[in-house]
C-alpha cells in the first residue's frame, strides 16, 4: 500500500503495543475510542482517546506502585470492557507481560495457568469472577495482589491481597511513554487445548503489530468504522483484530453487554464491522430456517428466490458468474427480504469477519446472498493469529483466503500446512519440547491442519490428528461431517465416534424445542424419561443425519446415535473456552452409551 491512509498507524510508527496506544492518543485525541453500557445510569457512554489516556495513566501509576519488575506477569479475568484495555495498555507500558484468561474457564484451569505463568497480580471483574476462583484460591498463594474493578462481597471470603480499583487507582497521573524493544515478550496466551494441559503461547509486541498491519493490507478499515466486540479478549482473534487493529486504523469499538443481549446490542450500536466465530452465524442461520417452517409457502418461496438471486449477484460481483436477467429483480427482493434480515444485525454492517473454526458453506452462502459482506480468515494463536483472510473482491466462501503479506506457506508431504512469518510466536512458555514439536529447525510452524493452495487461495481440508479410522481401514475426518450435521437446527452439538469400530456413530445434543416437535410427530410423550433415545426418535434423528450427509461417501454413513438435551459446556469440562469440543473427554464421559451402540457388532 503506497498511499496509506493518514489515520493509519504503522508498526514502525508504534514500535510496541503501548506505543500504538500512545500514537493513537497523540494523533486523534478527541475521536471516539470506546462505547460501553453503564448499568448505573442505564445508558451507553462514549470514551474518546483523550479520555482513555487519562485513565490509562492512572492504571499505569497504580501498577508502578506494586512490587513488579519488567517482565513480570499480570493476568486479567473479566468480560470485555474499557477497563480491560486500560489495564492491558498500562501493563504493557510498564514492561509487564499480560496473561489473558477466559472469564468462563474452569477454576482448576485458571489455577494451573496462573501458577504456570508465575503471575503476580490478578485483575478481576466483579463478584462472579471472585466467586469463580474460590474453589482454588488456596492454591494461589503466589499472587501478591488481587484487584477487582467492581465492588464485591467478601463477607465469606476475606483476603488481605484484595483491593478494589476505586481504592487502588490514584486520582490522576500522567501517561508515561515507554521505549521497549519491539521483539520483547508482550503476552502469554494459553491455548484452550482440546487435549492435555493448555500451553502458553509467547507473543511479542512485533508479532501482534505486524499481524494487525498485514491484515489491514488485505481488508481495509476506515477511521469512522465501529466494531462490536463480543468475542472474549482472551481469544487472540478478538484481541488482535478487534482491539489492536481498530486502534491502528483509528476506528472505534463498542462492547457487547453479554451474548444473550447480542441481538439487542446489534440494534442499539448498529456496528459496521463484527468479528465472530462461525457458531454465532450458525445460530442465526438455524433460527431463520426454523422460522421459515412456520411461514406461508409464499413467504418461503420469496425467501428462497431472494437467496437464489442474491447468490448469483454475489458470484457475478466476484466475476465467477455471467450477468443474468434475474439480477434486475434484486432491488425488489433486497427490499422485501434481505434488508429485513440485515436490519437485525444493525442495518449498516460493512463487514463480518468469521474465524476460529470452519464456516459451513450453506451458512456463508445465505448471508452472502442476502448482501452481508462476510469473509473468512484462518490462523492459530501461535501465529498472532491471522495467517490468511478472504479479500472482499476475491472472496471464495469455500476457502479461507489468501496469505497475509510476509507469510510463507508450503504443504508438507503429509499434506500439512507449514507457515513462516513475522507473526509466528516466540515459543511456548517454559516448554522447549512443545516448541520444538511445533516449530522445526528451519523455522516452519506446523499447523496440524491439512490444506491445499489453489490459485493463491488456501483451503483447509482437515486435521492431521482428528481422523477416525474404521476397523475396515477407511479413514474419515470427522470435523466436516459434524459441521454439516449441525447445519440442521435440530442439532446443537455433534461428535462422531467409530475409531477402530466397524461403522460410524454419533453423539448428539438436540435442541429441546425442536425435540418436542419431533416427539409430537412420532406420537410420543416428550416428558417421558430419556425420550430422546426412544427407538422412534433415534430413527427420525438418523434420517435427518442421513439427509444432511448425503453428499459424503457411502462408507461415511452414520449407523447409530445417542441423544441428549443437556448441552456440553465449559463448566462440565467438555468444551474449551473457545467452544471447541474436547473429543477424548466427551468420548470418555459417554463411554457406556458408545459401548451400547456397538453391543452387537
Amino acid at each position: 500500500m503506497t498511499d496509506r491512509p493518514r489515520h493509519l498507524i504503522t508498526p514502525d510508527d508504534a514500535k510496541t503495543l503501548d506505543g500504538l496506544f500512545y500514537a493513537r492518543v497523540q494523533r486523534t485525541p478527541d475521536q471516539l475510542a470506546y462505547r460501553h453500557y453503564d448499568e448505573s445510569c442505564d445508558m451507553w457512554r462514549d470514551l474518546s482517546w483523550a479520555d482513555m489516556s487519562r485513565q490509562v495513566a492512572r492504571w499505569q501509576a497504580a501498577l508502578a506502585g506494586e512490587e513488579l519488575q519488567r517482565g513480570d506477569r499480570v493476568a486479567v479475568i473479566m468480560q470485555n470492557c474499557p477497563e480491560w484495555a486500560m489495564f492491558d495498555q498500562a501493563a504493557l507500558a510498564n514492561g509487564l507481560v499480560v496473561v489473558p484468561l477466559y472469564a468462563q474457564d474452569r477454576a482448576e484451569n485458571i489455577a494451573y495457568i496462573l501458577q504456570d505463568a508465575g503471575v503476580k497480580l490478578l485483575l478481576l471483574g466483579g463478584q462472579e469472577h471472585w466467586d469463580s476462583i474460590q474453589p482454588v484460591v488456596d492454591q494461589l498463594g503466589f499472587l501478591t495482589s488481587i484487584i477487582t474493578v467492581w465492588h464485591i462481597d467478601t463477607a465469606t471470603h476475606r483476603d488481605v491481597r484484595l483491593k478494589t480499583v476505586g481504592e487502588w487507582l490514584p486520582d490522576r497521573a500522567e501517561l508515561m511513554p515507554s521505549s521497549w524493544d519491539k521483539n520483547s515478550l508482550a503476552s502469554i496466551v494459553y491455548t484452550s487445548g482440546t487435549t492435555g494441559r493448555p500451553k502458553g503461547v509467547m507473543l511479542s509486541h512485533d508479532n501482534i503489530l505486524s499481524n494487525a498491519y498485514a491484515s489491514l493490507q488485505l481488508v481495509s478499515c476506515a477511521s469512522d468504522e465501529i466494531f462490536l466486540s463480543f468475542l472474549p479478549l482472551s481469544h487472540t482473534l478478538e484481541r488482535t483484530a478487534g482491539y489492536y487493529l481498530p486502534m491502528m486504523a483509528g476506528a472505534a469499538v463498542a462492547y457487547n453487554r453479554s451474548i444473550p443481549q447480542l441481538a439487542d446490542d446489534l440494534i442499539a450500536v448498529r456496528p459496521t464491522i463484527m468479528i465472530a466465530v462461525p457458531r454465532i452465524f450458525e445460530r442465526i442461520y438455524n433460527k431463520i430456517q426454523s422460522g421459515l417452517t412456520e411461514k406461508s409457502s409464499l413467504a418461503r418461496a420469496l425467501f428462497n428466490i431472494s437467496v437464489d438471486i442474491g447468490w448469483h449477484r454475489f458470484e457475478h460481483q466476484q466475476k465467477r458468474a455471467s450477468w443474468h436477467p434475474k439480477l434486475l429483480f434484486w432491488p425488489l427482493f433486497n427490499l422485501l427480504v434481505a434488508q429485513k434480515v440485515l436490519k437485525k444485525l444493525g442495518g449498516r454492517m460493512n463487514l463480518a469477519v468469521v474465524g476460529g473454526a470452519p464456516l459451513p458453506f450453506d451458512v456463508a452462502r445465505l448471508f452472502l446472498a442476502l448482501g452481508l459482506p462476510m469473509i473468512q480468515g484462518y490462523g492459530l494463536t501461535e501465529t498472532s493469529p491471522v495467517i490468511s483472510v478472504n479479500p472482499i473482491k476475491n472472496n471464495d466462501p469455500k476457502g479461507v483466503g489468501v496469505m497475509l503479506n510476509g507469510i510463507e506457506a508450503q504443504i508438507s508431504e503429509r499434506g500439512e500446512l507449514l507457515v513462516r512469518g513475522p507473526g509466528v510466536m516466540l515459543g511456548y512458555w517454559a516448554n522447549e519440547t512443545a516448541t520444538g514439536d511445533m516449530i522445526d529447525a528451519d523455522g516452519w510452524l506446523h499447523t496440524g491442519d491439512k490444506a491445499r493452495i489453489d490459485g493463491g487461495q488456501l483451503y483447509i481440508t482437515g486435521r492431521l490428528k482428528e481422523i477416525i479410522v474404521l476397523s475396515n481401514g477407511e479413514k474419515i475426518p470427522p470435523a466436516d461431517m459434524e459441521t454439516t450435521i449441525a447445519g440442521d437446527p435440530l442439532f446443537e452439538q455433534v461428535l462422531l465416534v467409530g475409531d477402530g469400530r466397524p461403522f460410524l456413530s454419533a453423539l448428539a445434543v438436540l435442541n429441546p424445542e425442536l425435540l418436542l416437535t419431533l416427539a409430537e410427530q412420532a406420537g410420543l410423550d416428550p416428558d417421558t424419561e430419556n425420550a430422546c433415545n426412544s427407538a422412534r426418535i433415534k430413527e427420525m434423528v438418523l434420517e435427518k443425519i442421513a439427509t444432511q450427509i448425503s453428499s459424503f461417501p457411502g462408507y461415511a454413513r452414520i449407523h447409530a446415535v445417542h441423544c441428549t438435551i443437556d448441552p456440553w459446556t465449559i463448566e462440565d469440562g467438555l468444551v474449551t473456552p473457545t467452544l471447541k469440543l474436547k473429543r477424548e473427554t466427551i468420548v470418555h464421559r459417554f463411554e457406556a452409551a458408545i459401548t451400547e451402540m456397538y453391543r452387537n457388532h
